[in-house]
């Protein structure tokens, strides 16, 4: 119970009370009906907690994460950049769904502007988290290690013994076994009322810094694959071209079978280089579970860099490209080309040439179509367009005509199918030279009304009905698929990613961690050594790496007999009240 008595009413009471009174009106939870209101922000105001909010790591990790979720609608539908025909035809076949993803921006994910709104605020978030951070850890290495705390037993970790060393000696050997350690050790000198330093009872010492390194290079590292990224797709190109042996190509937009590049791509950025395609070899599995697997394919070229330059002979394999400059030049596919002969009803040769076809499966089972546009004429003389569906068998079974029995020209059939009329070319309307658009197209018909098809081998000759020409299959040749990449950057892209996986380890497996040692004079005239670990965050390596050090510098230093034992162990223990 309080003796403490209340003033007399009318009296101002001792100023103890007032200050007391005026701290209570302040914590008073009763309405004041004038209390001003919460201070306006203004524009500085909220710029600076706009400003804080954007550079935390909260939001970093936020927009990190809308940024792979906002990925995933380019992997899943269709873009406009990439395959213009899937996306039109999603057009066609989805009323609803279609003007939606394209109000969205959904058929050009990596353009659009929500893409870009969140992946110009991750760049900015990283940049205002690094630099503040990177400034704070230079103050940290140019300033010292802090000095003792009064009470290390509060420490995590912590040992202590007597020994009849010096105070001076036990700290110099310290000093000197941290800093074998890799520790930045230093004396502790603490100063006095008057700011001068004088002598300290301590050694400090601070160990770990490469975690901080790594996490600033992680950082960095990935404002560099940003950055990367960011110019690939902006400059990138990357087109297709099918080649016949023996055929060439340049390096010019004219050439590509088709061709997508980035916003600010410019024709002038492409590589000035021509190769021919001299030679095509394929081996494939002969026998087993994988006959019929491919085991090598190698395409032989010539090259010239330049308008100019030196013809230079490479053999591109799969997964190893021909590097020229900034472009590279891949080996994607393979397939067969029959060179077809066709005369007209008067006997004239009107189209002979090789025709590429497609494979449709892995025993490059083909199919395509042969267009005579020019110059053919029937037996009446009236002059038409022939159209051939052609399918291809590089290795024919009898008894199976549908698919190839392995990839390579064992016994290979051209089986064909022709057309007379309107190829329908001259409409202004693209199609593709696979296909036979066959709407103003008849078939030619026997005798008795049945479609004339029939298969060829090699140096085997198809006659047309009614004397109207024929079709002579003479041999086949192969065909090999470049796809031709320009992708800027990606060198900076994989160096910030090894980077940024080397920069991720240290900040996870390195420890920031302090030592301190103390030896002072205790009341007995003896010296009174005293360890101290701290790590910044809780691990077991803390105590056990003070012990090795209190181990070995115990041997430098020896316990001195005590009263209660005879041979001090300076083995560590947790403190008293910490974290066991």
């Amino acid at each position: 119970m309080s003796n403490t008595t209340a003033p007399a009413p009318g009296s101002s009471g001792s100023s103890d009370d007032q200050g007391l009174g005026a701290a209570a009106s302040q914590l008073s939870t009763a309405p004041q009906e004038d209390a001003p209101g919460p201070p306006s922000m203004g524009v500085i105001g909220w710029a600076r907690w706009f400003w804080r909010q954007l550079t935390s790591m909260r939001v970093a990790l936020l927009l990190l994460f809308l940024l792979s979720l906002g990925a995933i609608p380019g992997s899943l539908i269709p873009q406009s950049g990439t395959d213009d025909t899937k996306v039109a035809d999603f057009m066609r076949r989805h009323d609803f769904l279609g003007p939606l993803y394209e109000k969205l921006g959904l058929f050009h994910v990596y353009s659009s502007v929500w893409f870009s709104a969140i992946y110009i605020l991750l760049f900015v978030s990283l940049i205002g988290c690094i630099v503040p951070r990177t400034w704070q850890f230079v103050g940290q290495l140019r300033s010292r290690p802090p000095g003792a705390p009064r009470r290390l037993t509060r420490l995590p970790a912590y040992t202590t013994w007597r020994t009849e060393a010096e105070p001076e000696q036990v700290r110099e050997a310290a000093l000197v076994l941290l800093r074998k350690r890799r520790f930045r050790a230093l004396p502790h000198s603490p100063k006095d009322a008057g700011g001068i330093p004088i002598a300290g009872d301590s050694v400090a010492a601070e160990k770990g810094y490469l975690r901080e390194v790594g996490n600033l290079a992680f950082h960095i590292a990935l404002i560099v694959m940003l950055t990367a990224f960011a110019w690939g797709q902006l400059y990138k190109s990357e087109g297709n071209k099918l080649i016949l042996e023996g055929d060439g190509f340049s390096n010019t937009l004219t050439q590509y079978d088709d061709f997508k590049s980035g916003t600010l791509f410019d024709t002038d950025d492409l590589d000035p280089f021509s190769f021919n395609l001299k030679d095509f070899k394929g081996t494939y599995e002969e026998s087993g579970p994988n006959r019929g697997t491919p085991r090598t394919y190698e395409a032989d070229v010539d090259y010239r860099v330049g308008a100019y330059g030196k013809a230079q002979k490479r053999t591109v394999k799969v997964n190893e490209p021909l590097v020229i400059g900034d472009s590279k030049v891949y080996l994607t596919a393979h397939g067969y080309a029959p060179v077809i002969t066709v005369r007209d009803g008067k006997g004239d040769i009107v189209f002979d040439q090789p025709v590429a076809l497609l494979p449709l499966d892995s025993n490059v089972t083909s199919s395509g179509a042969i267009k005579v546009m020019d110059g053919y004429r029937n037996a009446k003389g009236v002059q038409e367009q022939l159209g051939i569906q052609a399918f291809f068998l590089p290795t024919y079974v009898p008894g199976n005509e549908i698919a190839s029995q392995f990839p390579a020209l064992e016994n290979p059939v051209l089986n064909l199918a022709p057309y007379h009329g309107d190829l329908g070319v001259n409409a202004g309307l693209p199609q593709s030279v696979y296909q036979l658009d066959k709407t103003h197209m008849k078939a030619f018909k026997d005798a008795k009304g049945q479609q004339v098809r029939e298969n060829l081998k090699p140096g085997e000759t198809m006659q047309l009905p009614n004397g109207a020409g024929s079709i002579t299959y003479k041999g086949t040749q192969e065909w090999a698929n470049f796809q031709i990449t320009r992708q800027p950057a990606a060198g900076w892209a994989l160096g910030g990613a090894i980077v940024a996986i080397v920069g991720l380890a240290g900040s996870l497996f390195i420890q920031r961690r302090r030592v301190w040692v103390r030896a002072v004079k205790g009341p007995d005239g003896v010296t009174v050594v005293e360890m101290g670990g701290l790590g910044r965050s809780e691990s077991a390596k803390v105590p056990e790496e003070l012990g090795e050090i209190a181990g070995t510098l115990y041997d430098q230093a020896p316990g001195a007999p005590d009263a209660d034992s005879e041979t001090p162990d300076p083995t560590v223990v947790p403190a008293e009240g910490a974290e066991k």
